[in-house]
């Protein structure tokens, strides 16, 4: 029988209140043990929230806590390698908030660091273990929708809040970091090929300093040209589009998906431009925190595949890193 595993949150940062400390709680695979804090009245004030166990008034604290076998890092972008290599350190596995680092370069010192300390680490990109994503890459692989040609995407939201982390360039803010990485990631994950020319234009808020608009297209070695636009500032709205010779399928709410209604994906066959032809597949209730959790912890106590494994995360922030290179010219940049 698999052990439980007991994970600990370094931070009170929102994500891990809101989203994914309530779905951890809901694994029979793992749990909450204790969350860290730069104060102890904060931390025990939302260890009692959440009925956490334990309540540590520093990171360190928790770290050297030898019951911990998992920690879960959600501190701002520019605090993910220093702490997730102290976890390592520390003898801990470590599930780390996206990006994993603010370059390739950065992100190659956690995998030295996790080779050398044996323990598992993984970028928190929850969607690869969300069914919905599952099925469509199953369908392109199997061409359900013919040869696929082209990808289209889009993320936004507003926030103009200087005093948010996403804002401070200084600490990895910016619309690049916190959600361009989701397209990038998922156009990988289904084509399964690593982009080789990459163009994009990149917007800046000229008192943050941060891309608060980026628009970029990335060609596949296939011929699969994948276009997508973040941005920081515009009207909430997420989608991809998965476009075939032979029809097409839209991912309706494509990261932040739904834990108490049913994931939809759309399927047109393109003979009815008004939409009545199009078929909807939809997926059961789940929570892709909690399966990204529970695959998480089939990885430390089985060995089975991690779904979003190092090696994936370091091609995708030499993705990142080729989208920053290639708006400074403006030109095409050959990976």
């Amino acid at each position: 029988m698999d052990k439980i595993l007991n994970w600990g949150i370094l931070s009170s940062a929102k994500i891990a209140r809101k989203q994914v400390i309530p779905a951890l709680q809901q694994s029979r695979k793992l749990k909450v043990t204790g969350i860290a804090s730069r104060s102890q009245e904060k931390a025990q004030a939302v260890a009692d929230e959440l009925g956490i166990e334990k309540a540590y008034a520093s990171y360190q604290q928790l770290l050297a806590d030898p019951d911990i076998d998992v920690i879960y890092n959600p501190l701002p972008n520019h605090l993910h390698v220093p702490w997730t290599i102290a976890a390592l350190q520390a003898g801990k596995h470590v599930l780390c908030e996206k990006p994993l680092a603010l370059n390739a370069a950065e992100a190659e010192q956690i995998v030295a660091a996790s080779k050398q300390s044996g323990k598992l680490v993984e970028e928190a990109f929850m969607v690869r273990s969300n069914p919905q994503w599952l099925w469509v890459r199953e369908q392109v692989s199997s061409k359900s929708i013919g040869e696929l040609k082209a990808i289209q995407g889009a993320f936004s939201y507003f926030n103009d809040d200087a005093d948010n982390i996403r804002n401070q360039a200084d600490i990895g803010g910016g619309g690049i970091y916190d959600i361009g990485c989701y397209l990038i990631n998922t156009s990988r994950f289904i084509t399964g090929e690593e982009p080789c020319r990459i163009a994009a234009v990149l917007d800046s808020d000229p008192r943050m300093k941060t891309d608060r608009l980026a628009s970029a297209i990335m060609v596949f070695p296939s011929g699969v040209q994948m276009t997508w636009v973040c941005s920081t500032q515009l009207v909430p709205y997420q989608t991809v589009n998965f476009l075939g010779s032979r029809g097409r399928m839209e991912v309706q709410i494509p990261f932040n998906a739904p834990n108490d209604s049913e994931n939809v994906v759309l399927i047109d066959d393109g003979t009815d431009l008004s939409g009545k032809r199009i078929q909807r597949k939809t997926f059961p209730v789940s929570d892709q925190y909690q399966l990204q959790a529970d695959n998480f912890c089939d990885a430390i106590n089985q060995g089975s595949p991690q779904s979003n494994p190092l090696a994936d995360s370091i091609a995708n922030m030499r993705v990142i890193d080729a989208v920053f290179e290639a708006a400074k010219p403006g030109q095409w940049v050959e990976l």
